[in-house]
Formats: C-alpha cells, structure tokens, sequence
C-alpha cells in the first residue's frame, strides 16, 4: 500500500494513505506554549477509516497532544507540561521546572509503496535551555497487507534513542516514583479522543474489568473505543519491544503499563513507573514502540493473531 507525505516546513509532516485519500496523521514539531512544555507530536491519528483516535489539548490538560514522547519527572524538570507534581503537595503550578524538546534537523523524510519514514534529531532542555539530552528519532509507518478499502490497520514504529549531554546524571521518573500511587506516566504517551472514555483494555492475560492493568507488565496492550459523529469502534495496539531493558545503575528497566479508562482515555509504557530510571553521563537511553491502529472490534484473539502476522 503507498503512503505519501506533505511537508510543511516549520510546521508539520502528514501521512496519507494514498488507495483511501485518508490522512493517517500529522507529525507537528512546530514550537507551542511553554506551559505546555513544547514538543513535537503526531495529531490527528486516523484509522484507515478515518476513525478519529487522538485528542489535542483537552480542556482537562491542555499539554496532551495526540502521541508523544516525553518526560514527565527528569532530574527535577517536567518536560511533560502543566503542574508538575510535588509529593505532600500535590500538583503545582512551577512554571520553573518547565522544560522543552525543541527540533533539531531530519535526517530523513520519505515515502512509498513500502511505507513512509520521518527520522528526527531532537533537542532536549530545561526550563533555563541549557542542553540536557539528545535524542534520534525514527518514525516508520506502513499499511499492513491485510489492509482493505477504507478498513483495515496500519502499524506505526517509534524508536527513541535520548544520550544524556549533561556533566551529571539524567534521573527519570514519574508521578508515582514522587510518591503518588497508580501515576507512573513517562516515555510514549496516547491520549485518546474524548469519544473513548469508558473505553475497554485489555493485554494478552487480563482486562480493565479486573483492575489490575495499571502498572502491570505485559507484551502489549490494547485499547478499544466507539466514535463520536460515526458509526463503528477503533482498536489501538501498544507494544513494547522485546529489547526494551535498560541496563544502567539500578538494573533493568522493562516497561509498566499506565493505562486509564475514566475520567480519560490514555496509554503509556512507561519505562519509569515504580523507580526511576538513571542515565549516566554520556549514555544512551535507547526505545522502541509499536502502535497498530485498526478499525473495527478486536479481541484478544484478533491482536493475538495480528501480531504473530507481523513480529518485530
């Protein structure tokens, strides 16, 4: 299936699936408020379909935008956006503590018969802009085989790669390493549409009715909602990949799911959950995701036998 792309430079890079004429997304990496911690993003998510899946700026927390990559405790900085939280305190408005990820360069923009590719060179920095990190970026996308006309699924790759350009360590955390139970949101995030609240989750072992996904381990997760303005549902994939470890100074890091049905929708692999994540001068924090998008109801054996098609 052939993909083509727009470039509106200084602004934004979208994806169309060319047999549908549907914009599958749009890469923005314009600069936005610095409340908002800016950052680059891709919104709006669309199904082949063009099934809606994302939000951007919900009144609830105007810094979630569609899917990004980001960091919501580092080293005493929230490049996540909005009130940072302070355990004892709770959430805090410290405009302080507000950081940024600002677009360096690409190094690849394409598309094809075989998919469409948008490889990135970030920067990234505290509230005083000195430089804390760099980051490689690498976006792949592609329609997957079994793909019909105006249905099916398409499957995007992120891969990360963060080298910590500080003097001293790069401290990665979360909410709930702060102190706050059941929050443990960094790394990739998805902020589903306002249509998906009371959605249903589920992994390869469990549901959101048995309430215990947040914070769980597991291969995948996926999430599945009905739209608003048409009619029929969308299945949301997250994958980790088999490689996602860590080995830094306190051990390996596998991702925890933070996952939320109500008030939101939401999905996170978080790779800082419980305890944070220590990267040392110099090293490199290397992740790699998938998020397949697909119309329609999947069960578990739907995804089950939707991956084994297409493995890492």
């Amino acid at each position: 299936m052939t993909l083509s792309l727009t470039h509106v430079h200084d602004d934004r890079i979208t994806v169309t699936h060319r047999p549908t004429g549907t914009e599958l997304f749009a890469y923005v990496y314009r600069p936005e408020a610095a409340w908002e911690a800016p950052k680059p993003y891709l919104h709006p998510i669309r199904t082949l379909g063009g099934g809606l899946v994302t939000d951007y700026r919900p009144h609830d927390h105007r810094w979630h935008k569609g899917l990004q990559f980001t960091a919501s405790h580092l080293s005493g900085q929230n490049l996540w956006g909005g009130n940072t939280y302070v355990h004892g305190e709770g959430y805090l408005a410290l405009p302080e503590r507000i950081g940024s990820m600002a677009h360096a360069g690409f190094d690849e923009v394409s598309a094809g018969p075989g998919g469409a590719v948008i490889a990135e060179r970030l920067t990234w920095h505290p509230y005083d802009g000195s430089l804390w990190a760099e980051e490689d970026r690498r976006i792949e996308v592609r329609a997957d085989a079994d793909a019909g006309a105006g249905t099916g699924s398409w499957t995007l790759t992120w891969s990360s790669a963060v080298t910590n350009r500080r003097a001293g360590p790069l401290r990665f955390g979360s909410p709930t390493t702060a102190g706050r139970p059941d929050a443990g949101y960094t790394g990739l995030f998805w902020r589903g549409p306002r249509a998906f609240r009371g959605g249903h989750a589920f992994t390869d072992r469990a549901d959101s009715a048995e309430r215990d996904l947040m914070g769980a381990q597991a291969p995948w997760l996926a999430y599945r909602g009905e739209h608003d303005g048409r009619d029929g549902h969308a299945t949301l994939v997250f994958e980790h990949a088999p490689g996602n470890d860590h080995s830094g100074a306190q051990g390996t890091h596998p991702a925890h799911w933070f996952v939320r049905t109500d008030p939101f929708a939401a999905v996170a692999p978080s790779f800082a959950f419980h305890e944070e994540l220590v990267l040392a001068p110099g090293e490199t924090l290397s992740r790699a995701y998938r998020v397949h998008v697909a119309d329609g109801v999947w069960d578990r054996a739907a995804v089950t036998a939707h991956l084994a098609r297409h493995p890492w």
